[in-house]
């Protein structure tokens, strides 16, 4: 019975040492990524501003070929919201609502996912010509991760990650691009 007390205060100690270092974790992280694409910004906005599009280079969505999708609004205008639910927990369970588009240069969107984890977070994208022909376009996620949950940050670089899926992202979307017309 001794040994399984102290076995206890030792896990008790532990949990409250966790806690702690959850206090000092980061709780705020951005992911910033760029990439050039040879083609005319105007164009490229066009492409990145409609949600829809991210069916044809996020490499989230293209985890599964079955993911469900619902729609709400008119797709590369304010206010539109599309919702996506799969059975992999890489790609889970949330939902997108367009928050501010500045014609030609910015779109911004809320992320609210909820499985495998909830989580709400804020991403836009730019695009800035580079020449008449080239388009530098911007990818900037931000989000923050409640007490004591943060305590992840500790031990996963979720920046890191998150960082190398939306290069993926990017390189796809700089192949479709390029690719068409």
């Amino acid at each position: 019975m001794k040994v399984f007390k102290k076995v206890l205060i030792v896990i008790a100690a532990l949990f409250v040492v966790l806690l702690v270092v959850a206090l000092f974790a980061k709780k705020e992280y951005t992911v910033e990524r760029e990439i050039t694409i040879n083609r005319p910004k105007q164009e490229v906005f066009n492409y990145v501003k409609y949600v829809e599009n991210q069916r044809n280079y996020s490499k989230w969505v293209m985890l599964d070929p079955n993911v469900r999708f619902t729609h709400k609004g008119t797709d590369g205008t304010v206010g539109y919201q599309s919702t996506w639910e799969s059975d992999k927990d890489e790609v889970g369970k949330g939902e997108q609502q367009i928050t501010a588009i500045k014609e030609g240069e910015r779109a911004d969107v809320a992320l609210h996912f909820i499985k495998p984890f909830e989580g709400k977070a804020t991403a836009y994208t730019t695009t800035d010509a580079i020449s008449d022909s080239q388009t530098k376009v911007k990818w900037v996620f931000n989000s923050k991760i409640p007490y004591p949950m943060n305590l992840m940050m500790v031990f996963v670089d979720i920046p890191e990650m998150l960082g190398k899926d939306m290069d993926t992202s990017l390189v796809n979307l700089k192949t479709v691009l390029e690719r068409s017309r």
